[in-house]
């Protein structure tokens, strides 16, 4: 009885400790879901100014995995191409999905198992040329018609 009284004191939390968690700003990991050779981005800016990335808007990241370039040996000549982008690469990309649930005008709410985003170039044409899994409407409604004419599905 005594131990999980003392155990108890260890676990709780301080006061200092607390207001650190509220101001650590983590920022999470993004599931990149085209053939440009990114698998995990991680945001570092907000094209829209705001605070928060919202479903349809356009963003600043860096690549934190990439699929490995293929070496001379790793199969017949040709077989494989080269990613297109690279570890440690900053590009824009493009959030078509989010845990944040996002309220739609009909009253229903639409969120997402996972922070998914489809890499785009300067120009903002996206960088692969096949999107694996679906996206949200509500890029249909922000204008991209291009990204949301390669998805499988629209949700």
């Amino acid at each position: 009885m005594l131990q999980l009284k003392s155990l108890a004191k260890v676990t709780a939390p301080t006061q200092s400790s607390h207001l650190f968690a509220l101001t650590t700003d983590d920022p999470f990991p993004n599931q990149v879901i085209d053939n440009s050779g990114a698998l995990v981005v991680e945001c570092i800016n907000v094209l829209s100014g705001a605070r928060f990335a919202h479903l349809g808007d356009e963003i600043v990241c860096v690549v934190k995995r990439a699929r490995p370039v293929p070496t001379a040996t790793s199969g017949p000549k040709g077989t494989q191409a080269a990613p297109k982008v690279k570890k440690g690469e900053v590009h824009r990309a493009l959030i078509v999905r989010t845990r944040k649930e996002n309220r739609r005008l009909d009253g229903t709410f639409v969120r997402f198992d996972d922070n998914a985003v489809v890499m785009l170039n300067k120009q903002g044409q996206p960088l692969g040329n096949r999107v694996m899994g679906v996206i949200a409407a509500e890029c249909r409604q922000k204008r991209w018609a291009k990204i949301v004419s390669m998805a499988p599905k629209v949700v």
